[in-house]
């Protein structure tokens, strides 16, 4: 086995794939990232790696890079790095040509839930702490979760489908409040003049399974806003409309 100083030395990116074709330019890309983080280029990585959750071969080939990375004295950079990788890892299912990525990247997988671990018991906010958490997800493996969990914890809002008769709701859990409905709450002043029906938390020790262990891994790294935010995703909700009670979760899940 050739003794590589530099892991990208031992990678032929030209026969990798992103998003938009060779992956021959990602060294350079990874090299620029690692002397001047910026914004703009980890968007860059972003689109390529993993473009509107699709995964491909050199997404993975980066994770030694993503998991140097993570141990940044730069939070953010180490941040950055984490939920890249969780949202990688959280493809390894696809088609993506890679072969069993979990196996081949055990070492650094394992790296990177320890750091991801250690960022979540000191995230700066609670959106900081919910892409962690669905970070962690993703790096577990866990299926559904480690694609959904952050959007509508930090937009206050899950968009789900109807079961009983299929239209599309907001199910609403944040400062506007906590409720169900098919309209613009938006532009409404304070839910007048729109049909809602209020969210039905669980009760926390009602919580099962995921929903469980997320709500006790909160409430562990003193995120007590996230744990509050649980009891209504893993809770229950019904429709405005046609009266159909459902779980907020499993919807979520149907939504996909």
């Amino acid at each position: 086995m050739t003794d590589c100083t530099d892991w990208t030395d031992c990678t032929d990116w030209s026969r990798l794939r992103h998003a938009y074709g060779s992956a021959e330019d990602v060294p350079a890309l990874l090299e620029r990232l690692g002397s001047e983080p910026d914004g703009e280029l980890w968007n860059d990585l972003w689109s390529a790696l993993c473009h509107q959750g699709s995964v491909y071969s050199a997404s993975f080939a980066a994770l030694p890079w993503l998991a140097g990375a993570a141990e940044s004295d730069d939070r953010e950079q180490a941040v950055q790095a984490l939920v890249l990788a969780g949202a990688v890892l959280a493809g390894a299912e696809q088609p993506h040509g890679a072969g069993d990525v979990r196996t081949r990247y055990a070492a650094e997988t394992s790296a990177l839930l320890a750091a991801v671990h250690r960022r979540l018991r000191t995230a700066s906010d609670r959106h900081e702490y919910a892409y962690l958490l669905e970070a962690m997800l993703g790096l577990e493996g866990v299926a559904g979760w480690s694609e959904d969990l952050s959007w509508g914890l930090c937009n206050e809002e899950y968009e789900v489908p109807c079961p009983g008769c299929g239209i599309r709701l907001f199910v609403v859990l944040g400062e506007r409040g906590f409720f169900c409905t098919d309209e613009d709450y938006a532009l409404a002043d304070g839910g007048d003049g729109i049909a809602w029906t209020p969210l039905r938390p669980a009760p926390p020790a009602a919580l099962d399974g995921i929903g469980a262990r997320l709500h006790r891994t909160a409430l562990a790294d003193g995120q007590a806003e996230i744990a509050h935010l649980l009891t209504y995703l893993f809770g229950d909700a019904t429709c405005p409309r046609c009266a159909a009670d459902f779980s907020v979760a499993e919807q979520v899940g149907a939504g996909r």
